[in-house]
């Protein structure tokens, strides 16, 4: 969303401004934390399950990575989950 050149005439409300700085810092914030998750899938399951690079990956390499992959990322999913959820309880409380 870019406010210039906007053509209404108007200039954005700061409440506009500040949703739209928020809602970037926001989605820079998600996509740091998928390639930091990337990252450690990367370098925690292929370490784990791929002792000697080939070719081609064995069917018990791949069902290590697949396995590894899906603990990884379920529980970064759940670490992310409360931390959002912790984060807007703070926010709350703040706000009291």
């Amino acid at each position: 969303m870019s406010f210039f050149g906007s053509g209404s005439g108007s200039d954005p409300s700061s409440k506009e401004v500040k949703d739209a700085l928020v809602k970037q810092v926001q989605a820079e914030s998600a996509m740091a934390n998928a390639r930091s998750l990337i990252t450690k899938v990367n370098e925690n399951c292929f370490s784990k399950c791929i002792p000697t690079p080939g070719a081609s990956l064995s069917a018990g390499e791949q069902t290590c990575l697949t396995d590894c992959m899906e603990k990884y990322i379920a529980f970064w999913n759940e670490v992310s989950r409360t931390h959002h959820n912790r984060m807007g309880l703070e926010s709350k409380r703040l706000s009291l």
